[in-house]
């Protein structure tokens, strides 16, 4: 299935690793010209450098999703080297688990401002050449966590705002042949993950409670993705894809 990708600018944020760099790969690999943007630079360069080794185009830029001004150049940055901006993957974040009770406000501020007000700042810097070209794809990765977790207030809440936001921006930014998604990822099996010491025993819950019994990967996102941001999905806008393995609850 031809996707409509080739030559499309796509700037995925979070994107030295795990979910974000898949989600490059997968797009780089549909022929989209793609930007890869984290604060850890080492693991971004090298994330580019294997994508320009396998034949792809990609770009590096370093910096802070939660800075207006590192936003900007990473915007202008895309278009120099590219020339548009036609896809956004607002992808940057982290949890910081802990029970309400303990959990300070350094907590609930880097999970708030990382996705949140990262995924903020981006769309509205893509957002006037996305107008202007009159075609965007902006995908927001929530989570199955936007439905509740325990430990996770900071983390519940910032993935369900982005699904609040997408629903609004989707109606705002419709007319301009732009569409705006979620996916949420359940349990997938990424570096951040499998380096937590509770590691199995998370993996054997999450796992019994999905009717598919095996662990999510970051492809199996990064698939999603590529489909949202396509011209195929060109008629579905404010909608969220749950990639769970048939959890919800």
């Amino acid at each position: 299935m031809d996707l409509g990708l080739k030559d499309k600018v796509a700037i995925v944020t979070g994107s030295a690793r795990g979910l974000g760099a898949a989600t490059a790969r997968r797009l780089a690999e549909e022929g989209a010209k793609v930007v890869v943007t984290d604060i850890l630079a080492e693991q971004a360069q090298a994330t580019v450098a294997d994508l320009q080794a396998k034949g792809l185009a990609a770009h590096c830029v370093v910096g802070d999703i939660t800075k207006a001004a590192d936003v900007e150049r990473l915007v202008a940055e895309a278009v120099a080297t590219f020339g548009g901006v036609h896809v956004l993957v607002n992808n940057a974040g982290f949890p910081r688990d802990k029970y309400l009770v303990k959990m300070s406000e350094e907590d609930w501020d880097l999970v708030m401002n990382v996705m949140l007000k990262g995924a903020f700042l981006a769309t509205r810097a893509v957002m006037p050449k996305m107008i202007e070209q009159g075609w965007g794809r902006v995908i927001n990765i929530s989570s199955r966590a936007h439905l509740g977790n325990p430990t996770q207030a900071n983390y519940s809440a910032a993935k369900a705002g982005l699904i609040g936001m997408a629903k609004a921006l989707a109606i705002e930014q419709g007319r301009y042949g732009i569409t705006v998604n979620c996916v949420a990822p359940g349990f997938m099996e990424t570096e951040m993950v499998q380096a937590l010491p509770t590691y199995e025993t998370i993996k054997e819950r999450a796992v019994a409670a999905q009717p598919i019994k095996r662990v999510g990967r970051p492809q199996d996102i990064a698939d999603a993705v590529a489909f949202l941001a396509s011209e195929r999905a060109g008629f579905i806008s404010g909608e969220v894809v749950h990639v769970t393995g048939g959890r919800y609850g």
